[in-house]
């Protein structure tokens, strides 16, 4: 991700990570349009653009998403059930919108990351 931005990795990761409990993360913005983190707010990822196009959440580093990112939304604790699947497509306008897949993409996709 720091090539595709054109700077080095310790500059990409002081400006565009932090420290969480379960290792280092990107940051994230405050949004009213994000995923619902604790507290009732919302926020999404520094790279989300929802600005430039309405009504689409664009990445900005689309071609260099991490794993995490290549996954969604077919991760453990998305896919744990249907109120679960409902609370993520409330920040993501992408769910229940895009290709069916088989269950056999959906487990190998799940598989590939712990969230």
């Amino acid at each position: 991700m720091a090539q595709r931005l054109g700077i080095d990795i310790a500059e990409f990761t002081a400006r565009y990570t932090h420290l969480t409990p379960e290792g280092r993360s990107l940051r994230e913005v405050r949004t009213p349009d994000g995923a619902q983190g604790r507290g009732g707010s919302s926020y999404d990822c520094v790279f989300l653009d929802r600005q430039t196009v309405p009504g689409k959440a664009i990445c900005s580093v689309y071609e260099a998403r991490p794993e995490q990112c290549r996954t969604w939304p077919f991760w453990k604790s998305v896919i744990r059930s249907e109120r679960a699947w409902k609370a993520a497509s409330r920040g993501c306008p992408g769910i229940d919108t895009g290709p069916l897949h088989s269950p056999d993409f959906i487990r190998m996709t799940r598989e590939r990351v712990d969230i």
